[in-house]
C-alpha cells in the first residue's frame, strides 16, 4: 500500500457497507481503498441478528469473514487509520488520515456511520446494544415475552411501541417527562394496556449490561428485561459536510435513488444516510453505492 497513494475510489469506512461497497469495486477490478479505525457503532453487541445466512453471529466474526473474502481482490486496500479530513482536487479528492497519511481518489464513498449520543443516565451505556436496543427488527425477538421498556416520547415512542405490541403483552412507556401523545394515541395505548411512566430515569441497575431494574428520581424501581431507546446521533465523520455534502434535518447525508450526495463524485451508504438502520440494509446499499459507482467509471471511460 505504502507504493501506492492514488486509487479510483476510496472508501471511508470499513464495516458493512463499506465492505460490501468494496466487494462490488474489486469484482470489477477497481483499484480500492477502504480507511477504517475499527471502532463500529455495534462493538458492544453480542450477537447480530434479522441478516439472512449470518443470524445470531456476532457482529465482529460478520465484519471479519466479509474483510478476508474482501481482500481476496488483489485491487481493494484496507488500510487501518482514522480519515481526519478531505478536499476537493482538480482529478477528485485527497483524504488525509490521523497518522498522516494522504490518499488521492476520483470518487469517494462515506461508509462512517453514526455515533449514539447516550443520556446521562448510569448503567445506559454498559447496557446499551446489550439489552438497551434500538431496533424490534434487530433485537425483538429476543426480548419477545419480557417485561420491556420503551424510554421515548411523542410519536417516537408510539411508533415503537405499536411495532412492540406484538412481541409482549408486558410494555411500558418512560418518557422522562410529561408524556406527549395526542387523545387518539393515548387511546391506543390504553387498549393495548400499554403503561406510561413519566418520572424521571436515575439509574439502570443491570448485570453484566443486563437490565434489572429502573430506577427513577422519585426513588420508585420498577424491573425490566430489556429496554429500547431512541437516542439522537451525531454524524461518525465531519469530513462529508466540509467538502459540502448536505444533511437532512434528521441528520442524515442526504443521497439520491444512487447513493449520491449533493456533492458530484461523493456517494454514501449505511447508518449515516438512512434511518434503517441494521446490518442487511447497510450490506444492500453498499452494494448498490458500489454498482453505480463502477458505471460512473465506466461512463467516463469508455
Amino acid at each position: 500500500m505504502e507504493q501506492n497513494k492514488n486509487f479510483e475510489v476510496i472508501i471511508i469506512g470499513g464495516s458493512y457497507a463499506g465492505l460490501s461497497a468494496a466487494m462490488v469495486l474489486g469484482r470489477s477490478l477497481r483499484n480500492v481503498l477502504i480507511i477504517d479505525s475499527g471502532k463500529p457503532c455495534n462493538k458492544q453487541t453480542p450477537h447480530s441478528h434479522n441478516f439472512i445466512t449470518q443470524d445470531g453471529k456476532k457482529p465482529a466474526e460478520i465484519t471479519a469473514e466479509a474483510k478476508e473474502q474482501v481482500l481476496n481482490y488483489t485491487t481493494v486496500t484496507f488500510h487501518n487509520d482514522l480519515a481526519v479530513s478531505g478536499k476537493k482536487t482538480e482529478t477528485g479528492f485527497r483524504i488525509v488520515t490521523e497518522s498522516g497519511k494522504q490518499f488521492t481518489g476520483k470518487k469517494l464513498i462515506f461508509a462512517t456511520g453514526i455515533k449514539d449520543t447516550m443520556p446521562n443516565i448510569e448503567g445506559f451505556a454498559a447496557c446499551w446494544g446489550i439489552s438497551m436496543v434500538h431496533c424490534p427488527y434487530c433485537h425483538g425477538y429476543e426480548l419477545r415475552n419480557k417485561k420491556t421498556g420503551i424510554m421515548a416520547n411523542g410519536d417516537r415512542a408510539f411508533h415503537l411501541a405499536s411495532l412492540v405490541n406484538n412481541l409482549t403483552d408486558n410494555l411500558t412507556i418512560l418518557t422522562s417527562g410529561k408524556a406527549n401523545f395526542n387523545e387518539e394515541q393515548l387511546a391506543k395505548l390504553e387498549k393495548h394496556n400499554i403503561k406510561i411512566i413519566e418520572s424521571e430515569i436515575l439509574e439502570i441497575e443491570h448485570e453484566n449490561g443486563q437490565v434489572n431494574n429502573v430506577i427513577f428520581n422519585n426513588g420508585n424501581k420498577k424491573a425490566f428485561e430489556g429496554i429500547y431507546a431512541a437516542l439522537p446521533f451525531t454524524q461518525h465523520s465531519d469530513i462529508p459536510t466540509s467538502l459540502g455534502c448536505e444533511v437532512d434535518e434528521q441528520g442524515f447525508i442526504e443521497v439520491n435513488d444512487f447513493q449520491k450526495t449533493t456533492i458530484e463524485g461523493v456517494y454514501a451508504c449505511g447508518d449515516n444516510s438512512t434511518m434503517m438502520r441494521s446490518i442487511a440494509n447497510a450490506v444492500y446499499r453498499g452494494n448498490f453505492a458500489g454498482a453505480f459507482i463502477n458505471k460512473e467509471l465506466t461512463d467516463e471511460e469508455f
